[in-house]
């Protein structure tokens, strides 16, 4: 009898959303979550010791005092700004500063402008050859920069750009990296908005100027940070292109630090290196919303 009864106040089958199994599951997911939770903060810590650690010991070591040494302890004892100063006494820190900016705003602006303008005309059809051009464009990013940068040289000897600023600027005008992300934030675009333009009566150019260009900023940033690290990072070109110390970039400014005797200390290429990264962080932390939107956009449709 109780049996019976029994049965008869227990459902047949009981619905799968009930707050019961709800509450089941939310349980077993709770048991589950903090495992894989603490795992990734573990490689998001561990990414940031490998990524951030080299940057923070330059940061420490520039801020030793002459009496500390180097390599025995992390943290300095007695933290100063002396080595910063001393960094600008030892070469012409603003000038080399003064033209490295020069190269890396004739980057920015090119690649900005050329790669938007390549990037756009590969994106839209109506021509031929279209697919044959990006396909070679592709191809050459295969090629390292050691393989053609004789060929570079000889072509800018001959235009009598060597040991000048547009000489260093000049084979960095436009990547065809940027190329492609400009192509492929272009194709993110509804083909409707540029049909609605067309009908509107828009031209070729206005829709490039109002339509694409403006739905693009995000991949506009990605270039322009791209392109200014691209340039003020730059060592190897400027260091076959240039002679003249007064046309120095500060790359090459910062290798007279570790190779003049007199001045050869830790502390000091430290100090330099900091103050060449530090435009860049400014750069990219001004730009990092549109960057990271950029790369979005991207990732949409390629």
């Amino acid at each position: 009898m109780s049996t019976s009864v029994a049965a008869q106040e227990r459902p047949e089958s009981e619905p799968e959303n009930t707050p019961v199994r709800q509450a089941g599951r939310t349980r077993r997911h709770h048991r589950r979550a903090p495992v894989g939770l603490w795992g990734r903060y573990l490689a998001l810590c561990l990414t940031l010791v490998v990524m951030i650690g080299p940057i923070a010991w330059q940061l420490l070591t520039s801020l030793k005092g002459r009496g500390e040494s180097v390599y025995e302890g992390v943290l300095p004892s007695d933290p100063t700004l002396d080595n910063y100063v001393r960094v600008a006494e030892a070469f012409p820190l603003l000038q080399y500063v003064g033209n490295t900016l020069i190269v890396a705003a004739l980057a920015v602006a090119s690649n900005c402008l050329f790669a938007a303008m390549g990037g756009y005309a590969l994106s839209r059809g109506g021509w031929k050859g279209r697919q044959a051009v990006f396909t070679v464009l592709v191809a050459t990013l295969m090629f390292p920069f050691e393989s053609v940068m004789i060929s570079m040289f000889l072509t800018v000897r001959e235009m009598g750009l060597v040991d000048t600023l547009i000489g260093v600027w000049l084979p960095g005008a436009v990547s065809v990296l940027n190329l492609m992300i400009m192509r492929a934030s272009f194709l993110s675009v509804p083909r409707e908005v540029e049909e609605a333009a067309v009908l509107d009566g828009a031209n070729e150019w206005q829709r490039f100027t109002k339509v694409f260009l403006p739905s693009a900023k995000g991949a506009l940033a990605v270039v322009c940070i791209t392109s200014f690290m691209g340039a003020w990072d730059d060592f190897l070109w400027p260091l076959i292109v240039l002679t003249d110390s007064e046309n120095y970039t500060l790359q090459l400014g910062l290798k007279t630090l570790a190779g003049a005797t007199t001045v050869n200390d830790q502390r000091l290429i430290a100090a330099g290196a900091i103050t060449a990264l530090l435009p860049m962080m400014l750069l990219f932390l001004a730009l990092q919303r549109y960057f990271f939107k950029g790369v979005g956009e991207g990732a949409v449709k390629t």
